[in-house]
Order: structure tokens, then sequence, then C-alpha cells
């Protein structure tokens, strides 16, 4: 035991190489966070001209730093000549680390995942990006799984906090531990969460925008009447309808429709039709100009004022976080990750302005019960069935803390 300690120990000293797979925003910005560590980064793509997409962003993005006085010129230099860019896997060979940011497409990472391990040493760790696919489903594509991690970032990745590292069932134990420490090392929040759709932030945000869109296809409210009530009343800094804009309709549906599927189609995670067609139609959001708000015509959302009264406004607010706190306690139900990596995954991976476990102590168990039995009670449909972990805490008055 001893032994496996000092190995781990040593091995964990040595993420000096890292290769990033795919110059898009999240690959580029996963190569700047460990650049700026002091990491040799190689930024692979197999186009020349997203690579020299990615050098030209990063030396704008370096020049504001500069301006603003957070580096100066030497660091920016420093930071720079840590990335290398190539166009050939072969260069990866060095690696002690690798990270795959590509599009989410199972079989186009397996595939990559088997020809990088043709060049990487034995000991390199393979990590992917991904948002929501299976680790496992990616791992087995390896002669050694146990290599195989995920270590999802989120946009932008120089800025936001939160990393998710997620073990497969074949991951070694010290591959994920080399992997916590590394990303801590990179200053960043580690939240560890087991290898099921979503892991914590994209299963766990899902009533955000779903129960949002169930809420306009009730001819409750408006997009921007439920965005105001969110923001005025919640104290979030986006609305569920300004925030699917900025991600892109496109995106955010195709999660949705990701975990839906994965999750043997519960229908707590079922997509809204309404999302379906605004993507559909183009609408993606800012994007494109247009989204659940017309940006072409300048209507941005904190433009547009909602008009519903203080009740029903406080009515669709708590209507929205019962549903998030039911989707937290569940997932702490379900042993995907401790409550306090629930909630640091709330936080500071999507900016929510508390731990909704915290929120959920607040609210009081009682009153998350009763509110998730009146919204069962009114539709009596699955997706509002309250978490069995609400119900033992209101039985035996516990708190999450």
């Amino acid at each position: 035991m001893e032994n496996q300690k000092s190995k781990i120990k040593n091995q964990q000293s040595l993420i000096k190489f890292v290769g990033i797979i795919g110059s898009g925003t999240m690959g580029a910005g996963i190569a700047q966070v460990a650049a700026t560590a002091g990491c040799s980064v190689k930024l692979y793509d197999t186009k020349t001209e997203a690579l020299d997409k990615a050098k030209a962003d990063l030396e704008k993005i370096m020049d504001r730093l500069v301006e603003k006085g957070k580096i100066d010129s030497a660091e920016k230099e420093r930071i720079q000549n840590n990335i290398k860019y190539v166009n050939s896997l072969k260069e990866l060979k060095k690696s002690d680390l690798t990270i795959e940011a590509i599009v989410e497409n199972l079989e186009i990472k397996k595939n990559v995942f088997s020809t990088l391990e043709k060049f990487v040493s034995e000991d390199c760790i393979i990590a992917s990006n991904t948002s929501s696919l299976s680790i496992a489903s990616i791992a087995s594509s390896l002669q050694k799984p146990e290599r195989c991690v995920g270590i999802h970032f989120f946009n932008p990745a120089p800025l936001m906090k939160l990393v998710e590292v997620i073990p497969a069932i074949q991951t070694s134990e010290e591959t994920l531990n080399i992997s916590v420490k590394t990303i801590k090392d990179w200053g960043k929040t580690v939240a560890v969460a087991k290898d099921t759709p979503g892991f914590i932030v994209n299963r766990v945000a899902r009533p955000f925008y779903g129960e949002a869109l169930r809420i306009y296809e009730e001819g409750i409210a408006t997009f921007s009447e439920i965005d105001s009530a969110m923001k005025e009343i919640g104290g979030f800094r986006m609305g569920p309808f300004e925030l699917m804009d900025f991600i892109g309709n496109d995106v955010n549906y195709t999660v949705t429709e990701t975990v839906f599927e994965a999750f043997y189609f519960d229908p707590r995670y079922k997509p809204a039709f309404t999302q379906k067609r605004f993507a559909e139609a183009g609408y993606l959001g800012r994007k494109s100009g247009k989204g659940y708000y017309d940006y072409s015509k300048n209507v941005t959302p904190s433009a547009v004022e909602g008009s519903l009264s203080s009740e029903k406004a406080k009515n669709i607010f708590e209507r929205i976080l019962v549903m998030l706190i039911n989707e937290a306690a569940d997932a702490l139900f379900w042993n995907i990750a401790s409550a306090e990596d629930i909630d640091n995954a709330m936080t500071k991976g999507v900016n929510y302005p508390k731990g909704l476990l915290a929120w959920a102590d607040e609210k009081g168990i009682d009153w998350c019960v009763e509110k998730m039995d009146q919204l069962y009670d009114e539709y009596h449909e699955d997706r509002y069935r309250c978490s069995p972990i609400l119900r033992r805490m209101k039985k035996e008055k516990r708190t999450f803390y």
C-alpha cells in the first residue's frame, strides 16, 4: 500500500506534457489553462485554419489581459510559448495527459482514442471533455481502459472554476488521483461525479430549462416574464431563455435529448417541442441573431421587462427552484456525487446564486416535499415525483448541512 502511495505521488508530479485534441473554443481554452499552469501543451487539430484561428484568438485574449493589468508581457510570452499547434496525432506522443475536446459523437471519440493510444506511452492518461456521453463506453475503445477518465471543463474554460472529473468503472484509482490533483494544481475546483448521463451539472440543471419551457407552453408566462422572475426573485445572473439563447438552442436541446434517452426516457428529462421547433427553425440564439429574443433588432433580454404580478413571479421562481432542488437531492440519493460537490458544481459550473442543497435547507425540507407533492397532485405525472431522500429527511427532521 505504501509503495502504491509513493508511486501515485511520484506520477502526480509528472504531468508536464499535455496534449489537447480539438482547437475549438473549449480545446483552446483548456490549452490556455494548462499552459498558464506551466505545462508544455500541444494543441492538435486536423484543420490548419482552425489552429490558426486558435492561435490568433489566444493572442487577442493575452493582449486584453495585459491591457487590464492581469498579466505582464513576460507572462503573456511565457503562456504563448508553452503552446505548440500541431496537425498530427503523432505529435502528442510525449504527453503525460491528453484531453479530447471534439464533437459530441461517441463513435468519433472512440475512433480518435483508439488511434491516439498507438502513439502515446503506456502511462499517458487519456481523458475526454464530454459533457454527457458514457466514459465507460469511450474507455472501451482503449487497450488500457484503466487510463481513461472524464475531465469536463465548462465554457469559457479559463474563467469557469469548476471541472467535473468522472471515473468510468474501468478507471484505476491511480488515474483518478492523478487527474484530480492535476486539475486542482491548475487552479480549478474539482467535483468528482459518477459516470451517469449528464454527470452533475448537465443532469441537475435540466429543470432550469425544462420547467421554464413547460411554464411557457402552459401559457402561464412569456419568455421575458419567466426570465425576470428567476433573475429578480431568485438572483440568477441569467434567466433560462436568456441562457438557452447564450448556449445555443441546438446545443441545449441536444444535451436534453441525450440525457432523456440515456435515462430510458424518464419524463423528468423530457425535451420540449418549443425548443425543438426553435432549433429546427434556425432560431439558435445569439449566434444566429434570433432565439427567444431577437438580437438582430438589438432587443436584448435586459431590455424586455416582465409584467407579472409579484405573486405570480414568486410562484414561477419557486416551481423551477423546487424542481432543481429535487433533481440535486436525487443526484445525492443515487450517489452521483457528494452534497458539497453537487453544490459546488452548480455555483461554480453554472453560476447559480446558491448551492441547491443549501437552498433546500434554507427553504426547509418540509417546504420542498410539500411543493413537489402539490405539483404531483395537480399534474399526476411522474415528472413531479418527490425524491425519496427528501421524504426521508422530512420524516427524520434532517437537513443536508
